[in-house]
């Protein structure tokens, strides 16, 4: 055989013998039609603890192929491998259900990085003492405008009314037709606990504002830690990871950790809007950008349009002034 001008030679000359593990990856990943569907109710160093449709609790890790898909508790996820409950076993979460709600913060209003706190979520407990901590607005107007946002129905449950009278509360969110239960340290919960009854319902609240003390009440066998609160009305934070609990007449209850603050930088002045209908045909004639908060800030903004109440009004600016960190005491 003539040899050839190596002069002449091109790419397509090279001859490479496949190594061993030179294989192309198949992208077709298994199915998993038969896995069992559960809920994770608990989110420890990488293993997750999980109910399956039938009550039966069981451990998992996250499958490879899942990669850092984000899994948090109150997700519907697909189990496959040993799900039996049985100590030392392991299964595996493969598939993760698409959300019908979302609870999400931020560290603080400039951080870009959000994170998911609860998942399917159907109401939001927002938890506010009356005294002994003081009520903070800002916070509350900070977690309704996170409710609306994620597809949460908003409630308040303002706590320790036998030390001070919830009527000057309650008027500030009068006109946002937010559902209240008000508490007490000597009675149970009976409204609330049949507000939450048979569906999936998240608590949140600062510390020493006595969620904790609820969640005992409304899950007896619950145990969760009750902090003191300090003189500064600060308590320590005494749950410190989310957990779901099963409420005894159905549902579950997802006691989040006390928190100091609530950043807003994921949301939107439309994403607030939207979740008022009697708005938001308005709002998309406003101009682009517009935060509709009004004169000076949005001079054109269009919900000065609507003849809905005036007072109603003030009260979604109040929410919208809250994401847009404009309010004086935010946390």
């Amino acid at each position: 055989m003539a040899r050839r001008d190596w002069r002449k030679l091109d790419e397509t000359d090279v001859r490479v013998r496949p190594g061993k593990g030179s294989r192309p990856r198949s992208k077709r990943r298994p199915e998993h039609a038969d896995a069992s569907t559960a809920m994770v109710i608990g989110v420890d160093r990488g293993r997750w603890t999980c109910a399956l449709d039938s009550d039966v609790v069981v451990t998992a890790m996250r499958a490879r192929e899942l990669g850092r898909t984000p899994v948090v508790v109150g997700d519907r996820v697909g189990l496959v491998g040993d799900t039996s409950g049985a100590p030392d076993t392991l299964a595996r979460i493969v598939r993760v259900e698409e959300r019908s709600s979302v609870l999400r913060r931020t560290a603080d209003d400039t951080d870009p990085f959000e994170r998911v706190v609860v998942a399917n979520a159907a109401t939001l407990v927002i938890v506010t003492a009356l005294a002994d901590p003081q009520p903070r607005t800002g916070f509350i107007d900070r977690c309704l405008v996170a409710a609306y946002a994620g597809g949460l129905e908003p409630l308040l449950c303002l706590t320790k009314s036998d030390l001070a009278s919830p009527d000057d509360l309650l008027a500030l969110y009068t006109e946002l037709d937010v559902p209240v239960v008000v508490t007490r340290f000597d009675e149970e919960p009976r409204e609330l606990e049949s507000r939450l009854n048979g569906r999936v319902s998240a608590l949140i609240g600062h510390s020493g504002v006595g969620k904790s003390t609820l969640v005992n009440k409304l899950v007896p066998d619950a145990n969760r830690a009750v902090g003191v609160v300090s003189g500064v009305g600060k308590g320590r934070h005494t749950s410190t990871q989310a957990v779901a609990l099963r409420l005894p007449a159905g549902g579950w209850a997802i006691d989040t950790p006390g928190i100091r603050s609530f950043g807003l930088a994921h949301i939107t002045p439309d994403d607030i809007v939207k979740a008022f209908p009697d708005f938001a045909e308005a709002a998309e004639e406003c101009p682009s950008g517009c935060g509709h908060l009004g004169a000076p800030e949005d001079p054109d903004c269009m919900l000065d349009e609507v003849t809905t109440s005036a007072g109603r009004l003030a009260s979604l600016r109040r929410l919208l002034s809250s994401r847009a960190g404009l309010d004086e005491h935010p946390d």
